[in-house]
């Protein structure tokens, strides 16, 4: 006869394997928003091309947040804020979550700039690409603003234009040899769906049957399988002028 404290002891196992079991696709997200006094703080994500709550808290006095949800792969998920009675623009922090631990912490002042992120190394990734994409994107808002000041000038204005579209070609040629470069991991297939999806489509293929079968197989790779499936499509139908 099986004893008390052996039955005890086996059903405690039990509860933790199937505790394991839940909790391995799960995304653990806590943090604090400071100075937010009053207020709602939202987890959310795109789901089916439109941007959905998953969790949300009210604010009152406490600006701690604890979300849980169920993760299969990295994604992007965004934490919002809103703030009673404010101009505050800057409300919304975009970020690659994935199963495990993750904080952030910031401000609500400068809630996504003074933001710091941890326990994501997609994230980390992410924001590697990010850093050099800003600086294209500066350049282009300074090309933009040097053409509105020279104004009827059109031999001033077409140059900054073509310097404008050199700009916009380094950007696509860094988004797309810093996908083929990082074939193992997440960011790939979403920058180049995010950044590059007007490239060529034999780079665009390119980068889809480099991916780790891992990669290939997740949330974006398979959104950037099928949309290449498309374009291949589209041309077909062009070039053969049949459905």
């Amino acid at each position: 006869m099986i004893s008390v404290n052996k039955t005890l002891a086996v059903a405690a196992g039990l509860l933790l394997l199937l505790s394991c079991n839940r909790n391995e696709n799960v995304m653990h997200l806590t943090g604090q928003v400071k100075g937010l006094k009053k207020g709602k703080i939202y987890l959310q994500k795109v789901k089916d091309s439109t941007l959905v709550t998953l969790d949300s808290l009210v604010v009152d006095g406490n600006s701690n947040f604890d979300f849980t949800t169920e993760i299969e792969d990295p994604e992007i998920f965004y934490l919002s804020v809103n703030r009673h009675n404010s101009i505050n623009q800057d409300t919304s922090l975009m970020f690659f979550g994935e199963k495990g631990d993750i904080t952030i912490n910031t401000s609500w002042d400068y809630f996504s700039a003074e933001a710091r992120i941890e326990g994501s190394e997609t994230q980390k990734k992410l924001e590697e690409y990010e850093k050099m994409m800003s600086r294209f994107r500066e350049k282009n808002l300074e090309l933009v603003a040097e053409q509105l000041r020279v104004g009827n000038d059109s031999v001033k204005r077409d140059s900054l234009a073509q310097l404008a579209g050199k700009n916009m070609t380094r950007s696509y040629l860094y988004t797309l040899n810093f996908a083929l470069g990082n074939k193992d991991s997440y960011v790939a297939p979403y920058v180049a769906l995010a950044d590059a999806a007007n490239a060529r489509l034999k780079y665009l293929d390119t980068i889809n049957n480099s991916l780790t079968p891992e990669i290939a197989a997740s949330k974006y790779g398979k959104a950037l399988d099928e949309y290449v499936r498309q374009i291949r499509e589209l041309e077909k139908t062009d070039t053969t002028g049949t459905k």
